[in-house]
């Protein structure tokens, strides 16, 4: 059976030049390894922290990432802007308003039949308020199951409540919803009742030894001082987040999830 199944492999946030690194060197290999049919990475920070650009979409996409997700700082690298309109892969929130460069969902052809993702912001606490989610995911789902059942929700949330009611409102209707946004892999996964994966947040693929992938010493003068300062990416080993998930083709329902967590260190390039 396993054979008749689609496996996803999902990838949280990348962090900057370590991240980056990180997922051109593992991706590969973890596609061998787990038997991966599909790949999507979020690059959300992968331009030093702050949104991503076209060389380092191509790069993610080359690596082997069939789609890339964002989040709140898609517009952090102005050149992406262009770049959303030729470029269908590299996804945008999809509850902005009608007109905003890019796209926010995506199908493609695989071996293995077709498959959709959706990439959608939450609003709750998050600094720029975009359209609702809920019913906008409602309709960008109904469309998108004209095409395909298997779908693959990115739910790019500050809180845990917003991504866990979107799981169970798009449950039986979407293969999985997990959420980025947060940098910290939770440990709730699970098949919803209807056949839906779900994880609250992925983690990312960013410097082990940081705040969120931040530089430590830095974060903990902004939290003492209250100060402002330039955050750096932090340096040393990398550790790859993300959610391996099995899809029956058939229905379009997960049969299993499972979270994902390599430790990657910059020598291994050349090794």
């Amino acid at each position: 059976m396993e054979d008749t199944l689609i496996r996803i492999l999902f990838l949280g946030d990348v962090m900057g030049d370590p991240g980056r690194k990180a997922v051109a060197e593992m991706l590969p290999k973890l596609k061998e390894e787990l038997n991966v049919d599909f790949a999507i990475v979020n690059g959300e920070n992968s331009a030093s922290g702050r949104g991503i650009t076209p060389k380092i979409a191509i790069g993610l996409m080359r690596a082997g990432a069939a789609v890339i997700t964002t989040g709140d700082h898609i517009w952090d690298q102005k050149e992406i802007i262009p770049f959303l309109a030729e470029e269908p892969r590299v996804l945008r929130p999809l509850n902005y308003p009608e007109g905003t460069p890019g796209h926010g969902c995506i199908v493609l052809d695989t071996k293995k039949g077709k498959i959709g993702v959706i990439n959608v912001q939450g609003r709750t606490f998050m600094k720029m308020i975009l359209e609702n989610p809920f019913p906008v995911m409602a309709e960008a789902v109904t469309k998108m199951r004209e095409e395909t059942k298997i779908i693959f929700v990115d739910a790019h949330s500050e809180t845990t409540s917003e991504k866990v009611a979107l799981g169970w409102f798009l449950d039986g209707q979407v293969s999985a919803v997990v959420g980025t946004h947060t940098h910290v892999q939770t440990a709730d996964e699970r098949i919803l009742p209807n056949g839906t994966a779900f994880l609250c947040d992925a983690g990312m693929c960013g410097p082990l030894n940081s705040v969120i992938g931040m530089d430590v010493t830095t974060a903990i003068e902004r939290f003492t001082k209250l100060l402002p300062s330039r955050n750096h990416i932090a340096k040393g080993p990398v550790k790859l987040c993300g959610a391996l998930i099995d899809v029956d083709p058939e229905t379009g329902k997960a049969v299993r999830i499972e979270r994902i967590q390599r430790i990657w260190h910059e020598h291994e390039e050349s090794s």
